[in-house]
Parts: C-alpha cells; sequence; structure tokens
C-alpha cells in the first residue's frame, strides 16, 4: 500500500469511527436497548487502569441469574481493527451474556497505529486482571473466567489465553500466569488470528481492494510495518501461529474454545485453522460456520444466523464451565 493510500485508509477510519460511535449512541439511547428493560443494572466507565478512556470497563450486572449468587465471569473485548471502536459500540454482545446472567466486563484498550503491540494486549490483561479482583462486589464469580471478543478482540482473547496457560518468555505472559488467572472458557469469533503471510486472503479467492486495504490497515495498526515481518518478532501478536506449533504437553493448561464465523468472511480460514490447531492438541474446539454469513453478523440479532450462534455459544459455556 502506497503511503497515499495509507493515508487515505486511515481518513476513513478515522470517519468510520466516528460514524459507528454515532449509530450506536443513538441506538442504545432507544427503550428496546436499554439494560434494565433486561433486568440488568450498568455500570458506566469504571476505571480499571490509570482512569484514561482506553482504559475504562462497563460493567454489567444482572439482578437475578439463574447460576446464583455467584455469577459467572465474562470479560468482552471489542473488535475494530485494532485501531478503532470501543466498549460503546459493542454493548450488545454485551447485553447478551448479561441478560443471560453472567457478570460482563466491556473493556475499552489503547488502539493503535498510536498504541501498537503489546499495548492492546497488556491493557486486556490489565483489566482481566481488575476484574478477576474485584468480581465478588457484583456477585461474580472470577473462578469461572470466560473470555470473549470478535474480529481484533478474537485476537487478543486467544493471546491472553495462551500468556494465562502455557509457559511463555515474554515478561507480561509471565507477571500474568504467576497470578493464577485462568479462563474457563474462551470465544475468539472470527479472528484475525495471524498476522503474517496475509496475502492469504486474497491469493485463493478474489477479495475486493476496500477488504483487503482494511485487512492490511489492521495488521499494521497493531505491529507496524511491514506487518509480515514486524509480526515474526512479535509471537503472541498472531496466537494461531503460536498454537500451531504447541506440543500437546505444553498446552495440557488450555481452556475449550467456541469459534464462529461466516462463509462470506474474509477470515473465515483464521478460524477453520484454529479448529484444526486445537484439535491437534486435544482441546476441546468447537467450531461453528455458519454459510452466507459476513463479518460482524453475529451483532444482527434479526438474523437466524446470528441467534443460531449466541444459542450454540451459550450452550457451550453452560457445558463447560464448573458448577459453582
Amino acid at each position: 500500500m502506497t503511503s497515499l493510500g495509507r493515508a487515505i485508509n486511515r481518513g476513513l477510519h478515522v470517519v468510520g469511527d466516528r460514524v459507528v460511535h454515532l449509530a450506536a449512541r443513538v441506538g442504545y439511547a432507544t427503550p428496546l436497548a436499554q439494560p434494565s428493560r433486561y433486568g440488568v443494572e450498568l455500570h458506566r466507565d469504571v476505571p480499571y487502569g490509570d482512569g484514561g478512556k482506553a482504559h475504562l470497563a462497563d460493567v454489567y450486572v444482572p439482578r437475578r441469574s439463574p447460576f446464583g449468587a455467584r455469577m459467572p465471569l465474562v470479560v468482552y473485548v471489542h473488535g475494530g481493527g485494532f485501531a478503532m471502536l470501543s466498549k460503546d459500540t459493542h454493548r450488545v454482545m454485551a447485553m447478551q451474556f448479561a441478560a443471560r446472567g453472567y457478570l460482563v466486563v466491556n473493556v475499552n484498550y489503547r488502539l493503535g497505529p498510536r498504541h501498537a503491540y503489546p499495548a492492546p494486549l497488556l491493557d486486556v490483561a490489565q483489566a482481566v486482571g481488575f476484574a478477576c479482583a474485584e468480581a465478588g462486589r457484583w456477585g461474580g464469580d472470577p473462578a469461572r473466567l470466560v473470555l470473549a471478543g470478535e474480529s481484533a478482540g478474537a485476537n487478543l482473547v486467544t493471546a491472553l489465553t495462551i500468556a494465562a496457560c502455557v509457559d511463555r518468555p515474554e515478561p507480561f505472559a509471565r507477571a500474568l500466569r504467576a497470578t493464577g488467572v485462568r479462563p474457563r472458557a474462551t470465544l475468539p469469533i472470527y479472528g484475525l488470528l495471524d498476522l503474517t503471510a496475509i496475502e492469504r486472503f486474497w491469493s485463493d479467492r478474489p477479495l475486493p481492494r476496500h477488504l483487503r486495504a482494511q485487512i492490511v490497515h489492521a495488521c499494521e495498526a497493531y505491529v507496524g510495518r511491514p506487518s509480515q515481518l514486524t509480526s515474526l518478532t512479535m509471537p503472541l501478536a498472531s496466537p494461531l501461529r503460536v498454537l500451531e506449533e504447541l506440543s500437546p504437553v505444553a498446552a495440557r493448561e488450555l481452556p475449550p474454545f467456541f469459534a464462529a464465523v461466516g462463509t462470506a468472511d474474509p477470515l473465515l480460514d483464521d478460524t477453520r485453522r484454529l479448529g484444526a490447531a486445537l484439535a491437534r492438541l486435544g482441546v476441546r474446539a468447537d467450531v461453528v460456520v455458519h454459510p452466507g454469513e459476513i463479518h460482524g453478523y453475529n451483532a444482527m440479532l434479526f438474523r437466524d444466523a446470528a441467534r443460531d450462534m449466541w444459542r450454540r455459544a451459550f450452550d457451550f459455556v453452560r457445558d463447560v464451565l464448573p458448577s459453582s
């Protein structure tokens, strides 16, 4: 991509981010979108770090839960190509969990390209530590921790799961592992999971130029340029490759995974590879592929495929979480 192309793409992302946030504010202000309608109390902008905008979380507390007084804890990590969007644009995902009785911590994190790897991952690790430490005040159970996210967020929760469950050399991963925090389930939905060799997304099938540009921009926002070289020096930026190279012995503490993707999503193959990598390691991986669905389809709750994805996701979580 040329310098002019990158500048145009950055400008489009800025405009797109503002438009999506505006649409979210309008949409979430409607009566149907109010958490109270679904028996959920929302605590907005709870600081988990230094209190800056990037270190804020929304906490969704169900007033009643089928899990009783100790609710499973979900940390939700939004997508946006590592460069845009926020917890405020992803309330629909958080509400899906909260309306079913899960305590949800929906987090912001620093965004690229200003804040590149490992900053977003460090933030999410800090947010998970905060959520586990504070869950009790809202009735949550950190021993039943679920990590969930989509797209870029799927990358982050997959990398964080590896850092928490596998011996790694990165200082933040060693620190996280030492805390004893362990997810009991991880849900990476249509993730961008391997930032190397990104031409694979369009080498076997045609992909519109604007989608190619978005993938390139996401990779460069996270690991810099040229992303296909820089990403090789940042293993946890491509957690799928880490899993593909892991031994079954090293993977013995990994939790079950649930992943979903549509066949019209350019990131389809990363989810398929994730399922294959986890199967080789002997880790449960429920992978759901919805024919014809696009990136972001799980937010379209009016669609049968979105409702089916959420139903399967909740069936999976209930099946794998330990009882309180």
